[in-house]
């Protein structure tokens, strides 16, 4: 238990005592530097369970709190916050006791516990990963291991949308206009080749709209009635009867798809544990829906198309088959779903990383599963985030104006390769070390740039400020790693044993930033934040770096000042690493 647990059980047992009244919570802040303190209780919120003076309240509560717990030495009331000053014994306690662990902040999973699947990634395979599905595939990875950290059994999936008109589009428009090119035969990856043939579709699309718009038509009739249009309809019809001839291509092309994801996640650093496909679920989720209109669940209009009624409950009708008998997502989705709880019978709840304009969709999906009687529908969560835009504005898949994925990879290795060069700091590099210190500081500034923001946040991202060695940025931390990494290849004395030492006041706040990491995992957890754990770790940076300019550390003439120091050091640096990890992100050990 840390001292802000200890702490909100003593101020819940001293109201209880001094005013005969039950708190449901205490609410914690940083002292303020201009005052004595590590930790202030707010006595605001409390005013709501006992009224009163909140000076006097917070000075009864403090004098509770020192004779009550042995660390807390003294207090001091501003206004409306309790000011506790916590001895340097507990610091250096916690701290000898956690020096060792290497699985500090980390929590065992419980075998009676059910298990968390994390959705992430899920594209479509008609064309190449772009910067959405960066930060989609970096917040479903990222959420995976921290959810991993703080206890639970995660297993990390994706649902590939491997059939549908969209994947129809780009297979008529390579027959029509491929002449059979193939990845080995161009040299591009076979995912950018299927998306070279969504484009291609598009524009010829366009075209034939064009010409019957100019013969008389209107618009929304010329969409309907281009001939390119009915065809691609006509092959997925074939495609779900199992036409032999377009099932051959579909497996072919949804083949050089695959080899291309494959480079792009092994580039990106993601993995995951099991793949879904939509050409497999969406025939369960078929015979779901025939279940749910037995069981009137759904219902059938006239056209034969089946639909659910939500209005009841605030939502809409929402269509779940055709009236050709074809499958829409939300059929593929609810299959899913239901499938993996069949696979993976410790599953208790399922995590959906997708963008927010597919909002109403979950609360769709998960109302259905709900009414469906599934228990487990009730440990459903959307993780749902903002879209990343770019100065030159919004992406667009079909028209070719996405920014991709390996392209920004690419970009960020090398700007991180210019901006390195000209700091002028890599004197005795290999070619070959320069290249991984390049790629290991160009992804880590893309992740920790997409990561840092709240998942609900739009982004603007720009790669040249994302590269920035200052500020709130992954290269800035990871100098501070490498930093502290010399200081520990320079320290040629044991410094294994563990010491007490009265505080300097630049040790103990460091400690306290140290202290906090258990619970903000914890908390990270509960929020699906990866933003919690990277704003941690640049808060824990910084308070490094200003212990670093206020006290020596090599330079030290008391020895066990000295040990205390590196292993201090140390400390930070190894809960850099493990934080950087839950991130998806490396840290050098030379800059």
């Amino acid at each position: 238990m840390n001292i802000q647990n200890t702490i909100e059980t003593k101020v819940k047992e001293g109201f209880l005592a001094l005013y005969n009244t039950e708190i449901p919570s205490v609410e914690f802040q940083a002292t303020r530097k201009e005052f004595e303190g590590d930790i202030t209780v707010v006595v605001f919120p409390l005013l709501r369970y006992k009224k009163g003076n909140p000076v006097q309240i917070g000075e009864e509560l403090g004098k509770y709190l020192v004779e009550n717990v042995s660390n807390i030495t003294n207090y001091n009331v501003v206004k409306g916050f309790l000011n506790l000053v916590i001895n340097d014994v507990f610091y250096t306690d916690f701290f000898n006791s956690v020096y060792s662990d290497s699985n500090f902040g980390f929590v065992s999973p419980k075998t009676d516990e059910k298990a968390i699947m994390v959705e992430y990634s899920s594209p479509n395979t008609n064309k190449p990963l772009h910067l959405g599905h960066v930060r989609n595939n970096l917040l479903g990875y990222s959420v995976a291991e921290i959810i991993k950290a703080a206890g639970k059994k995660v297993y990390k999936t994706q649902i590939i949308n491997d059939r549908g008109i969209h994947i129809c589009k780009s297979m008529l428009a390579w027959e029509k206009f491929g002449n059979g090119e193939t990845p080995e035969s161009t040299g591009l990856k076979g995912d950018k080749l299927v998306g070279n043939y969504y484009v291609k579709f598009d524009q010829e699309y366009k075209k034939e709209i064009g010409n019957l718009v100019a013969s008389g038509i209107s618009e929304e009739e010329a969409k309907k009635q281009a001939p390119l249009f009915i065809e691609a309809q006509q092959m997925l019809l074939k495609w779900e009867a199992g036409d032999k001839e377009v099932v051959a291509l579909w497996e072919t092309m949804n083949s050089w798809v695959y080899a291309g994801f494959d480079v792009t996640y092994k580039s990106m650093g993601v993995d995951f544990d099991t793949l879904y496909y939509e050409s497999n679920t969406y025939l369960l989720g078929k015979d779901v829906v025939a279940q749910g209109l037995e069981k009137g669940v759904f219902y059938k209009k006239e056209d034969g198309s089946v639909w659910c009624d939500l209005t009841e409950d605030g939502l809409d009708e929402k269509i779940v088959l055709r009236s050709d008998g074809t499958a829409v997502y939300m059929t593929q989705d609810i299959g899913t779903a239901i499938q993996r709880v069949k696979d993976y019978e410790d599953v208790g709840g399922m995590v959906y990383t997708v963008g927010n304009e597919q909002d109403y969709h979950f609360q769709v999906l998960f109302l259905i599963l709900k009414k469906l009687g599934f228990d487990w529908a009730k440990q459903l969560h959307h993780l749902s985030y903002g879209m990343v835009d770019l100065p030159s504005g919004k992406m667009k898949s079909r028209e070719g104006t996405v920014v991709d994925a390996d392209d920004l990879m690419v970009e960020m290795t090398d700007t991180a390769k210019t901006i390195s060069e000209e700091l002028g700091k890599l004197d005795g590099y290999s070619d070959e070390e320069k290249n991984e210190l390049y790629r290991t500081i160009g992804l880590g500034a893309l992740k920790y740039f997409i990561l840092k923001v709240d998942p609900k946040k739009r982004i603007l991202f720009d790669p040249k400020s994302s590269v920035d060695f200052q500020g709130n940025t992954g290269p800035f931390i990871q100098y501070t790693y490498a930093r502290i990494q010399s200081i520990i290849r320079k320290a040629n004395f044991d410094y294994s044993k563990p010491v007490v030492i009265e505080l300097h006041k630049k040790e103990k706040e460091l400690l306290k930033q140290l202290e906090l990491y258990p619970e903000t995992i914890q908390q990270a957890a509960a929020n699906y934040s990866p933003a919690v754990i990277a704003n941690y770790t640049y808060d824990l940076v910084k308070e490094f770096n200003s212990f670093y300019q206020n006290v020596s550390i090599l330079g030290e003439e008391n020895q066990d000042k000295k040990i205390f120091r590196v292993q201090l050091a140390n400390k930070v640096a190894e809960t850099i690493k493990s934080a950087f990890l839950l991130l998806g992100i490396n840290v050098p050990e030379r800059m």
